[in-house]
């Protein structure tokens, strides 16, 4: 029988690690990216098309399905992997994040947050117990423990209050997930560091949720405006402040040269909306930088998205296709965009992957950037 979950590791190369994680629900080798299925739907994509550009794994999200149509209501129905007719692994983040982010009337206590729906308007309270309830009603696989996100702009001592706040819900998520009866049987708990730029606060972080202890280890409050060259500088050393053994997930990350940057620097596990919101909107991720279809430099260009994807857009339908779609507003136009998208996404993590075990990651990683960001401007 599967294991609940087991992280190998099967070849590192320099920081950048290479394995796989098992599950009852199928194996996720990393490094992974997970396509973000929101509100149980990759937009614009069907389940089926989803796991043939390469995914193994998927992310749903607690504070939007909580809202619509309900963890109660997904639980009756059969669970998330039924409802959305996804039979693989999925990880359900803890809804902190969106609470933050999308209600503007809220209250955060020790408790945890009240807030208002942005959809309705009605008052909701999530903490970390509710989190993981709703979290074990939707069935999810992996389960993030409910926490804080603040701003790295904020002063030292707010961060500093947030991420011990953080952690208390940590031990509070860990002791929820673990009356779950057979659900916390069959699924996992990531944790979430968090400390901003911070390298001692991230420490301490990274201490707290060790002590407790977690089947994998998230780093949280990146990819939140702090740039680029921020977000790298504070992988240089966060990583290596937790356990070497468990799989790193960066939260909300990110551009394809953001994803390299980071397994260069030990991470394992990604996710992001932006393949997905890209395809809707015209732009197109290639091995030569990204590209707008919108572009009127496209409307009798009868080549492929990208000459080097095997993905089945590319093979089947022109520059020139593709961008009559996109300005005349077609649903097909957002539903080949994303799906190539998510299918590049997949075929630079399984790059690395390959490069990570043959010994040539930084050769791969070189020529990479050279291709993509050297053409970033097209």
């Amino acid at each position: 029988m599967a294991s609940r979950f087991q992280f190998t590791i099967d070849a590192t190369d320099g920081a950048a690690r290479t394995g796989r994680i098992s599950m009852l629900r199928g194996d996720i080798r990393t490094p992974a990216f997970m396509p973000v299925g929101t509100a149980a739907t990759v937009k614009a994509m069907k389940p089926e098309t989803v796991r043939a550009t390469g995914a193994d794994i998927i992310l749903g999200n607690t504070y939007h399905l909580m809202l619509r149509p309900g963890a109660e209501r997904v639980a009756r129905l059969g669970g998330l992997h039924k409802f959305m007719n996804w039979d693989r692994p999925i990880l359900t983040d803890s809804g902190g994040y969106q609470v933050m982010s999308l209600s503007d009337l809220r209250k955060l206590t020790e408790k945890g947050v009240e807030f208002r729906s942005h959809i309705d308007g009605s008052k909701h309270m999530l903490t970390p117990e509710r989190s993981m309830e709703i979290q074990r009603l939707l069935g999810s696989d992996i389960v993030m423990a409910f926490d804080e996100c603040p701003r790295a702009d904020r002063p030292r001592d707010e961060i500093a209050a947030s991420m011990e706040m953080s952690m208390r819900w940590a031990q509070r998520s860990r002791d929820g997930f673990d009356a779950g009866g057979e659900h916390a049987e069959r699924s996992a708990l990531f944790g979430i560091q968090q400390g901003a730029l911070d390298q001692e606060l991230r420490k301490i972080s990274a201490e707290k949720l060790t002590d407790i202890g977690f089947d994998g280890y998230a780093i949280g409050g990146l990819a939140v405006g702090e740039g680029q060259e921020a977000m790298f500088a504070t992988l240089d050393f966060a990583p290596g402040q937790l356990p070497q053994d468990r799989p790193r997930y960066l939260m909300g990350v990110g551009k394809p040269d953001d994803l390299v940057g980071a397994v260069e620097r030990g991470v394992d596990m990604f996710d992001c909306v932006l393949p997905s919101r890209s395809g809707r909107n015209g732009q197109a991720f290639t091995w030569h930088g990204p590209l707008n279809l919108r572009n009127a430099r496209f409307a009798e260009d009868t080549g492929p998205l990208d000459e080097k994807c095997a993905c089945s857009v590319c093979a089947t339908y022109s520059r020139a296709y593709l961008h009559h779609l996109q300005k005349s507003g077609e649903i097909l136009g957002a539903m080949l965009m994303t799906e190539h998208n998510i299918a590049f996404y997949q075929q630079l993590m399984q790059g690395m992957r390959d490069a990570i075990g043959g010994g040539t990651f930084a050769a791969f990683a070189a020529d990479f950037r050279r291709d993509y960001l050297g053409d970033a401007k097209q």
